[in-house]
């Protein structure tokens, strides 16, 4: 199996100050306190035993997600995880945020790679997080604000956390349908593929996580129980290994 995506399937800050933790990641872990998709999926299939790759990388938006395709088609991966896109909205503005058709676009090009290179392949696509949640339960802490702030974490979002004016809650209001929107795409660019795919149904998006559930060196990134409730929440809703395709 193969999970790709950007900094939260590499378990960034799980286990130390800005550096990945692979071993706590929600999909190819091999931490018993994360119970990833893979060490449920390694208690139905023996042969997935030490089969887990991680070619997902921090910093990564939907422009990386074909080039991480490319590393999982010749590791010859026959199950894919994939979350992408909290970075193609958490930017340093609004404006720069990628545009739903092109997200769109690479997502379709993703799998499209995918599906030519490995067709017979299971692809599980995860929902990206509410990102204006994480404002929510983090805007009256002043440790999350200062890391926020002296991070320029999130900007588009979490620039003026503690400000009630309109133009900054339409703004936040703005990122979270962009987030949406981004969902909606790779569900239905997910359903086009076939029952090969499946999603969450928009259960990571929902999930009312909390500050427990995030890094104390950050304030963006899951921690272990972030991480578990990853795992929790997406594989009540992707594969069971054994089932016949």
């Amino acid at each position: 199996m193969a999970a790709l995506g950007d900094s939260i399937s590499t378990g960034f800050n799980s286990c130390g100050f800005y550096v990945s933790c692979v071993s706590r990641s929600w999909s190819s872990g091999d931490n018993g306190e994360v119970s990833s998709h893979y060490l449920r999926l390694s208690k139905l299939s023996g042969t997935l035993h030490k089969h887990n790759r991680n070619f997902a990388v921090p910093g990564s938006t939907s422009a990386d997600l074909l080039g991480q395709v490319k590393q999982a088609v010749a590791a010859k991966a026959d199950y894919v995880t994939i979350l992408i896109g909290a970075l193609d909205a958490c930017v340093s503005t609004e404006q720069a945020m990628t545009p739903v058709a092109t997200y769109r676009r690479r997502m379709e090009s993703a799998l499209a790679e995918l599906r030519a290179g490995m067709p017979r392949a299971r692809v599980f696509l995860a929902s990206i997080p509410d990102l204006r949640r994480l404002w929510q339960v983090g805007r009256s802490n002043p440790l999350a604000r200062t890391f926020w702030s002296v991070g320029r974490i999130c900007q588009s979002l979490l620039a003026k956390p503690t400000s009630t004016r309109a133009a900054d809650t339409e703004r936040r209001d703005r990122v979270r349908a962009r987030v949406i929107a981004y969902n909606r795409a790779a569900a239905e660019v997910c359903a086009a593929y076939g029952p090969a795919c499946r999603t969450d149904g928009g259960a990571v998006f929902a999930y009312p996580f909390t500050l427990s559930h995030l890094s104390k060196w950050d304030y963006f990134h899951p921690n272990i129980a972030g991480q578990r409730a990853l795992a929790d929440q997406t594989f009540k809703h992707g594969f069971d290994w054994i089932d016949p395709r």
